[in-house]
């Protein structure tokens, strides 16, 4: 398998820990990571990680930490001990808690004498439009100017990168640099249904506009044969970089 599988984070977004191994097991080390989200996580607690783990698979541990700075820097030591190789907060938090997650997770870090998981914060998730942004949200800044400030702001407060939509690769890049990580979900082979997904773009042009990670979940996990979809996958990400 092509280095360029390492680059795809396999979404578990299933409600049993069955489901979830089945899918590792079959998988393996075909592909870089497993996200565990909220339903997997609260179904099954942080044995679910372990259970990855021993399986081969490192972790994304997906739970978008949003809450005062107390609370999430307390949420961060935690995750500094489940030995995940990434995990998020929600950069709408702001700048004082995503630097008391930041500051908590190297201290604790630290203290145990291991790496620190990698730290990303969320811009604005990839089922939310426009028009939800600006009328709902009340967001007076266009998608990709409200993504492109989070992100900024992201950086300034000393993580290692985002989760966005990769419509806004490029803009990112633009504003925050090379050696930011960009974590992109929302990626669709040319012939899969968009789910609800509103943001999306295919594997090669997300690698092409410079995603560092594309999280991928229907498209591989409900496929006939998960295997061959990571295939095909790969093959449509290596055009972009012929």
């Amino acid at each position: 398998m092509s280095a360029l599988s390492d680059q795809i984070i396999v979404a578990l977004d299933v409600p049993t820990r069955e489901e979830a191994l089945s899918i590792v097991e079959e998988l393996g080390a075909k592909v870089g990571a497993y996200k565990i989200g909220m339903q997997l996580y609260n179904a099954c607690g942080p044995e679910i990680l372990q259970a990855v783990k021993e399986r081969n698979g490192r972790v994304f541990l997906d739970l978008k930490f949003h809450d005062i700075p107390n609370t999430v820097a307390s949420a961060a030591r935690v995750a500094a001990n489940l030995d995940v190789f990434m995990f998020n907060v929600h950069a709408s938090g702001g700048s004082a808690m995503m630097k008391a997650a930041a500051k908590a997770l190297q201290e604790e870090a630290a203290k145990q004498g291991k790496k620190r998981p990698l730290l990303i914060a969320v811009t604005v998730l990839t089922s939310m439009s426009e028009e939800e942004l600006q009328d709902e949200i009340g967001v007076s800044r266009a998608m990709a100017e409200q993504v492109a400030a989070l992100a900024k702001l992201t950086k300034e407060s000393g993580l290692d990168g985002v989760v966005a939509s990769p419509r806004e690769i490029k803009i990112i890049r633009e504003v925050c640099g090379e050696d930011f990580l960009i974590v992109t979900p929302g990626i669709r082979p040319a012939d899969a249904a968009a789910d609800d997904q509103k943001r999306i773009k295919t594997p090669r042009d997300a690698v092409g506009d410079g995603a560092d990670y594309l999280v991928i979940g229907r498209p591989i996990t409900q496929a006939a044969n998960r295997s061959a979809a990571v295939e095909a996958i790969v093959a449509d990400m290596e055009l972009a970089i012929k």
